[in-house]
């Protein structure tokens, strides 16, 4: 079996030897002389299992381990102790440690315990993966793409979302940042509770601060009673900061003591209250260089920024056009009661050249209007608003192999057949001529994709 190991101990020999026995074992062996050592170590890579002892001189073990799981609580830590100490062993296990050993090592079975921990965090990892694919029909199911870019991104949300790091989601406006924010919520141990969004850029800086930490009755005028902020609502859960570039100067300080310190104080109180959250966060701005013009504090930036996630625009998205498209298709038809059997080709052509300044927020209104305007069973480009259709004053209305994208050959024959009858006024001999198919073959194929023929 081989995997990635991280060997904590303060006594140089002893790590020299098993670096020297894991790498001979054929595990990638890293060393760490302390515990502080071995938090940044996991911070800045990924290991499979973590070994490390009790006592140091800087940072110990039991600290250690606590700070690494709360970075990520999912990898398996193996404890030494040169003291057969049940209390240490105890304390160990209760913060999650994987298991125990006692020194001096007894080499079998320390290989049998890392190998068992190594198996256990592949089995974790196969069903978190389980867990995301068969999610897609409802926590995941509005994320939609197959392109490379997207593919990444959606792996990199499996990855983040059963730690409790905190994320920072990026990306142009429309681009769906809140329904990442949603799967990481969603795919992580605090889905159970509550998700409280909070749009930033929608309050002055004295109403976010009530929002965000609730007031004292008689705090300013109106405060009739006491309220609760949005953090104590989401205490135990997830709250999202949507727009978090938006919230003023003087209110950064405030948000930077809750999150670094995870403490609240109510507007017209000076109790501090503990709120156990998790934080994510999201911006259309470049906030470094916000940071930079001293527009927000740099301070608070790296404390929102520990993983970041930039959703990528529409048009970086190759592909996925076609797929977003009969996506929302389906959902406005069933939404409006109508039925609808897809785009036209010279539709579909003009969707995936459209440029999408607004992203997939643009796309999904622009699919929901043409499903309310359209009279016929299919989507034709004069649906589109006459932005989308002024943007192209060449658009040909022959489709190219690029605006198939995304589409089943069923789809590809199906489109082919409307448009050739579309193009002989509904004369099948001229049309089964073009397509270069008998008569009785078209007759079978407008039978099998029920293609209504205009007269």
């Amino acid at each position: 079996m081989s995997g990635s190991i991280l060997i904590v101990d303060d006594d140089k020999a002893h790590l020299s030897m098993l670096e020297t026995i894991f790498s001979g074992w054929g595990y990638t062996a890293t060393g760490a002389e302390d515990g502080a050592d071995a938090i940044e170590e996991v911070r800045e890579r990924s290991f499979d299992c973590v070994l490390m002892d009790v006592r140091m001189a800087n940072i110990g073990g039991i600290e250690a381990l606590q700070r690494i799981h709360e970075y990520n609580p999912s990898i398996p830590v193996i404890i030494m102790t040169a003291y057969s100490s049940v209390d240490v062993a105890v304390e160990a296990m209760k913060l999650g440690a994987y298991d125990y050993l006692t020194k001096p090592l007894n080499f079998d079975e320390l290989r049998l315990v890392v190998e068992r921990s190594l198996e256990h965090m592949s089995l974790a990892k196969e069903n978190r993966s389980l867990k995301l694919k068969l999610s897609q029909d409802s926590r995941l199911g509005n994320i939609i793409g197959s392109s490379e870019v997207m593919l990444e991104l959606t792996q990199m949300v499996e990855t983040v979302a059963p730690t409790e790091a905190t994320v920072l989601i990026t990306g142009e406006s429309g681009t769906g940042k809140e329904l990442f924010a949603r799967a990481i919520h969603d795919l992580s141990d605090r889905k159970d509770n509550e998700l409280v969004t909070v749009n930033c850029a929608a309050l002055t800086d004295t109403l976010l601060e009530s929002e965000l930490f609730g007031h004292e009755k008689g705090a300013f005028t109106g405060a009739d009673k006491r309220r609760e902020g949005r953090f104590m609502q989401a205490n135990k859960g997830t709250i999202f900061l949507d727009e978090v570039g938006e919230v003023p100067m003087p209110m950064q300080a405030k948000l930077l003591r809750a999150i670094q310190e995870r403490e609240i104080q109510r507007v017209g109180s000076d109790i501090p209250i503990h709120v156990d959250v998790r934080i994510i966060a999201a911006t259309n701005r470049d906030l470094l260089d916000e940071v930079k013009e001293g527009k927000f504090r740099e301070d608070l930036y790296y404390r929102l920024n520990v993983v970041n996630l930039t959703v990528p625009a529409l048009v970086d998205r190759d592909g996925d056009v076609a797929l977003l498209a009969k996506f929302f298709l389906d959902r406005f038809a069933d939404k409006n009661r109508k039925k609808m059997k897809g785009f036209t080709p010279a539709a579909m052509n003009l969707l995936v050249k459209y440029p999408w300044p607004g992203n997939v927020r643009e796309l999904e209104n622009s699919i929901e209007r043409a499903v309310i305007l359209s009279v016929g069973d299919y989507i034709t480009e004069r649906d589109f608003p006459a932005s989308i259709k002024d943007h192209f004053a060449d658009v040909t209305d022959n489709p190219s192999m690029e605006t198939m994208a995304g589409l089943s050959l069923d789809d590809i024959e199906k489109i082919a057949i409307i448009e050739t009858l579309s193009t002989t006024k509904g004369n099948k001999s001229e049309a089964a001529k073009l397509l270069g198919i008998t008569r009785t073959t078209l007759n079978n194929k407008i039978k099998k994709y029920e293609v209504e023929i205009e007269k």
